[in-house]
């Protein structure tokens, strides 16, 4: 019986899950103590078929995919939970890589920290071609998320939570809590999301802590796709709207209106502090971002 149970869902991306899959089975376990379950979300590309090639030729590990009929980034991240075995549940994505310490860097944690029931780990984003001059630290966070806390295990700072392509948790947490709210998250090629927000909310609400462990990194690989005008448009519209659905479940859009007109103060002072600093394009697509995120938390 594998102890952790790794899930991927995946969709449209075969050439992007196959190397995923390669640094997956790289991992400094015994074969034996973990798993990966691939989830496919209705790929129309050829991922059935190249994953069943890719698990014909490393017959020693067990690994397996799921086609999940219900579109969507929550339902497909739900059966994974339904589907696997381990008492860990870790989640990644179709396009990172992780280390060859990752699972076991989770299992340490949980083995040494009884009361430890959700983590997260590294987020280093890679850019195959560049990363752009415009990208300042702010517009990275929404495309590539990137996440350090040092080098040693600890807890999350307060108000701070893992990265939804790097977290781990005991199964009987996520039973629980029901797993990932479906109203929210990616669905096909819609760019919202928050879903993973949301169940770390829920678990603050209820004071449980979240643990940072250094020893499991994964490195995101940013595409030039992300870079374009049109999707940054469309990823900071659609994060505005995920932000005002999970304000409306948690009954608190009064604090999310206000907590946007500050971050429209700090925009603007950043914006200008950009300029001054002879980088304007830092600060110009720094306004954007906000501008679409805005857009979407007003949008109806």
């Amino acid at each position: 019986m594998p102890r952790i149970s790794i899930i991927i869902a995946t969709y449209n991306r075969a050439e992007q899950l196959l190397g995923t899959l390669e640094s997956v089975i790289r991992q400094d376990l015994p074969a034996s103590e973990w798993e990966c379950i691939v989830v496919d979300n209705n790929s129309a590309d050829d991922t059935q078929k190249r994953f069943a090639e890719f698990a014909a030729a490393y017959p020693g590990y067990n690994l397996r995919i799921v086609r999940e009929q219900q579109q969507g980034l929550s339902f497909a991240r739900n059966r994974g939970i339904d589907e696997s075995c381990g008492e860990i549940i870790a989640i990644i994505d179709d396009d990172e890589l992780v280390n060859e310490e990752f699972a076991r860097g989770y299992l340490e944690l949980f083995d040494n920290c009884q009361t430890a029931v959700a983590a997260g780990g590294q987020v280093v984003p890679r850019y195959p071609s560049g990363r752009p001059s415009w990208l300042s630290h702010f517009t990275e966070v929404p495309i590539a998320n990137p996440t350090y806390w040092g080098d040693r295990v600890r807890k999350f700072p307060k108000g701070k939570i893992p990265a939804g392509g790097n977290m781990a948790f005991r199964r009987e947490i996520l039973l629980k809590y029901g797993g990932f709210d479906t109203s929210l998250g990616r669905i096909g090629g819609k760019l919202t999301g928050g879903e993973e927000s949301d169940l770390f909310e829920r678990l603050a609400n209820d004071g449980i802590d979240f643990w940072y462990v250094p020893r499991s990194i994964i490195y995101h690989i940013i595409g030039n796709e992300k870079f374009t005008a049109d999707y940054f448009k469309r990823l900071s519209f659609n994060t505005g709207v995920s932000q005002r659905h999970r304000a409306e479940l948690h009954n608190r859009l009064a604090s999310l209106y206000v907590g946007e007109l500050l971050k429209w103060g700090v925009t603007i002072v950043l914006a200008v502090w950009y300029l001054l600093s002879l980088r304007p394009s830092k600060g110009w697509w720094l306004l954007k971002m906000r501008y679409g995120i805005t857009s979407g938390i007003f949008d109806k």
